[in-house]
């Protein structure tokens, strides 16, 4: 049988597929193939995956070590639940307590998604704590089910119902754009200190925990200053949360140097919750937490029908391997700090760009229409994407006005691909400037 063509699959999504199913671009690229940094549409052309398939492909598409254990395991048992024993489910969850830096992070718990997993971290972070309430922030985004929707702080990832008791939402550390009006440094990090208030005024005084991504996503890859999450750390820790922290995008070694993205700031988190990265395009998530918290869970019934399955055991295991092996969180960090570097050398000759900002391989580029002003620039962002899938590069795009360019690319990439990506992204910029007619203020350019 013939494959659909684009047409085609047009046709059929809107007949089968919920409404809300989106996509990019005037015209959808229809990828047939993948291989490490690049995609394959159904005519040939080749694309650089500078989004990951939304920071999900974290060691390259169909990395050979990681089809080759997935295939293994296919043939040999395909299902199995967590009713019985099979040995993938133990290693693995050992692996993961190793990477994760052998601490007291220990028990994990897998799902089939990060929302899932977010799910299971406020389930455990209730009965730990005997309290009901949390703060989370704004322009986060922890999924699509009820609780997780509740805990999500965007307009647009929420519907109009009604939500989980409890959930309040304190500013993120935005700085390009402070909620507070203020400047770092000399703010003193007023959105964390803010918290303390939040807690007295909005919640009972003590809570069930606090929940947030390293560096937001969908949010427009906010990367707080290194003071935020320790003080609000020390705050959840005083009102008697527990921390919890969403590795969802961040874990893996995605922001360089480290595992997870939250020890960029020197916090220990009660509960660490994962997903995409951590099967490379497996429908795999989970929880790791310590002893204690886990033990709250003891006596209780807790199952997900495919939580743990061989498979996906399978690919998560060969995911570590990879990723140690091939030292790709050396690697994320470096290629990741001469991304940046190379993106903040173009920002000065194009104006469009308000804000470089991010660590490793998951880095945000603001697109402003005036740089004073800080007029935000969707239309723009979206035809500066047009423009480099025209040229062979996908990128992503996020923020509440969806102004961010998200890159993102897998951790396999290398400084030639950085190379590409720039050059691609420098010449695009340049044509939407001209035909948007953004220039540089006249003094920028006497300079």
């Amino acid at each position: 049988m013939a494959a659909p063509t684009v047409d085609q699959i047009k046709k059929m999504r809107e007949e089968y597929l919920l409404p809300s199913t989106m996509t990019y671009f005037e015209r959808p690229v229809n990828i047939v193939r993948g291989q490490m940094q690049y995609v394959y549409d159904d005519q040939g052309r080749k694309y650089m995956d500078a989004f990951s398939a939304v920071v999900t492909i974290s060691v390259g598409h169909c990395h050979p070590d990681v089809v080759s254990k997935i295939q293994r395991q296919v043939g040999q048992l395909q299902h199995m639940t967590t009713l019985y024993y099979h040995p993938n489910i133990v290693q693995y969850a050992k692996k993961m307590h190793e990477m994760a830096g052998g601490g007291d992070l220990k028990v994990s718990f897998f799902t089939n998604s990060g929302c899932e997993a977010n799910e299971l971290a406020a389930i455990l972070a209730k009965n730990h704590t005997k309290q009901q309430e949390f703060i989370a922030l704004r322009h986060s985004f922890h999924g699509r089910t009820l609780m997780a929707m509740t805990l999500t702080g965007q307009s647009s990832w929420r519907h109009s119902m009604p939500y989980v008791f409890g959930v309040t939402h304190a500013p993120n550390a935005y700085c390009y754009r402070c909620p507070l009006k203020l400047k770092y440094p000399s703010c003193g990090v007023a959105c964390a200190t803010q918290v303390e208030d939040i807690i007295k005024y909005n919640t009972s005084g003590r809570i069930a925990g606090f929940i947030a991504e390293p560096i937001a996503g969908f949010g427009g890859v906010i990367h707080p200053p290194k003071e935020y999450f320790p003080i609000i750390a020390d705050i959840v820790k005083k009102h008697g949360g527990v921390y919890i922290s969403d590795e969802v995008q961040t874990g893996f070694g995605r922001t360089g140097k480290h595992f997870f993205g939250i020890s960029h700031w020197g916090v220990k988190p009660d509960i660490v919750t994962m997903a995409k990265g951590i099967g490379n395009g497996v429908p795999l998530g989970g929880i790791i937490t310590t002893r204690a918290i886990a033990e709250s869970m003891r006596g209780k019934v807790h199952f997900n029908t495919y939580g743990g399955n061989p498979v996906s055991m399978a690919a998560g295991l060969a995911v570590l391997e990879v990723i140690e092996r091939y030292n790709m969180v050396r690697n994320a960090d470096s290629v990741g700090t001469y991304l940046k570097s190379r993106l903040l050398s173009i920002s000065n000759r194009h104006p469009v760009i308000g804000d470089v900002r991010g660590l490793g391989l998951m880095l945000g580029v603001e697109l402003v229409k005036n740089r004073k002003t800080k007029e935000v620039a969707p239309k723009e962002t979206l035809r500066l994407m047009e423009l480099c899938k025209d040229r062979g590069l996908l990128i992503g795009k996020g923020g509440m006005a969806g102004n961010v360019v998200r890159i993102k690319p897998p951790m396999c990439v290398t400084r030639r691909d950085a190379d590409f990506i720039v050059g691609v992204l420098d010449e695009s910029l340049g044509v939407m400037e001209k035909e948007f007619r953004i220039r540089r203020p006249a003094a920028s350019r006497k300079r």
